[in-house]
């Protein structure tokens, strides 16, 4: 048994260089495509639960703490339970009404909960960071994990961010969920889970050139 979770520990330390060596490239590539926000521009928070902040007061969901730390405009635009079909539907009216300078999409975790077809799920992604460009905004992807026992980003992620050449997030969330101390439930951060989600993205943001 002791051998067998030294294993799954070596396992995991790779998956993390390889997931945060992909994070770097693919930012890499992307930093001077980053306008800089402007000081009086508007961040949509665009996805499930994990936006929403389920697991804590919506005054500590990642987008409240993350409004603080880039002190830009922060919609929370997460839907608990929504999944990626009805976010496909729900995103075009949030772009018209909030013109936002840049897009954090966080979505699919539902789909892969429930069994759905990846496939379209990866297609809904596609579209949705398609309607993000079209509206002239810029878009940032956080990869939402597997519900496994290392908790690792679902492959989808990385698939969309090679069709589309959009900076991934690879391992906030699954840094975040694989940690019990900043966990609420299996599935959802806390308080403390959420400021750190939202310290990782203000981060790249940061290195990116965005703000």
């Amino acid at each position: 048994m002791k051998d067998k979770i030294k294993t799954y520990r070596h396992i995991y330390k790779i998956f993390l260089l390889v997931t945060s060596l992909f994070l770097v490239s693919c930012s890499e590539d992307n930093i001077t495509s980053f306008k800089a926000l402007s000081p009086n521009s508007t961040i949509l928070a665009f996805g499930d639960s994990l936006t929403a902040g389920k697991g804590s007061h919506s005054s500590q969901s990642y987008p409240a703490v993350l409004q603080k730390l880039t002190q830009r405009r922060v919609i929370n635009a997460g839907i608990s339970g929504e999944v990626s079909a009805s976010g496909l539907k729900r995103l075009p009216q949030l772009l018209e009404q909030h013109q936002p300078e840049l897009v954090i999409i966080c979505h699919g975790g539902n789909d892969i909960l429930r069994k759905y077809n990846l496939q379209q799920t990866k297609n809904n992604i596609i579209e949705m960071i398609e309607i993000v460009h079209a509206a002239n905004s810029q878009v940032l992807l956080l990869a939402t994990p597997k519900p496994t026992l290392l908790v690792p980003p679902a492959k989808i992620y990385f698939d969309i961010a090679e069709t589309t050449g959009i900076t991934l997030d690879a391992n906030t969330l699954s840094t975040t969920l694989k940690n019990k101390k900043l966990k609420s439930d299996t599935y959802h951060p806390n308080a403390s889970g959420y400021q750190f989600i939202a310290e990782q993205i203000h981060k790249q943001l940061k290195m990116l050139g965005a703000i």
